[in-house]
């Protein structure tokens, strides 16, 4: 499994290194050390907290996105496969994307819970929300 460094996912979760710091510190998420006394999150455990971050990312004290560029890197925190089909979620900071894809390409990018991964949208249509 996959292991995430403070400063890899405070980019994962959308928040600074010290804001994921604190949390490791408050014991939000747990942490290990590897041999050279980097602590890091275990990738299923990261994909658990970046959802649970994710849900409760907008406060009203908080300054909305207004717009996002078409690359959001994230964390994968769900894959279910069918016989043909697949359905891959990623956390991206408050962003969750679902996407819809053929089993056989998520075999071969190897997707699983935990991995970095970056989904990408094109559309011809976006819509821009100033609040």
């Amino acid at each position: 499994m996959q292991s995430y460094t403070i400063g890899q996912a405070a980019r994962l979760l959308g928040v600074s290194p010290d804001t994921a710091r604190r949390w490791a510190d408050a014991g939000r998420v747990v942490t290990h050390r590897d041999e050279g006394g980097r602590r890091l999150i275990n990738g299923r455990d990261l994909a658990a907290f970046s959802v649970e971050v994710g849900q409760g990312a907008h406060t009203e004290d908080e300054e909305p996105y207004t717009s996002a560029r078409n690359a959001f890197p994230g964390i994968v925190t769900a894959v279910k496969l069918g016989d043909v089909a697949a359905q891959v979620e990623i956390q991206a900071g408050p962003h969750r994307l679902v996407s819809l894809l053929t089993r056989e390409a998520v075999e071969e990018l190897g997707l699983e819970v935990g991995m970095q991964a970056t989904a990408r949208v094109k559309s011809t249509s976006v819509h821009i929300d100033r609040t």
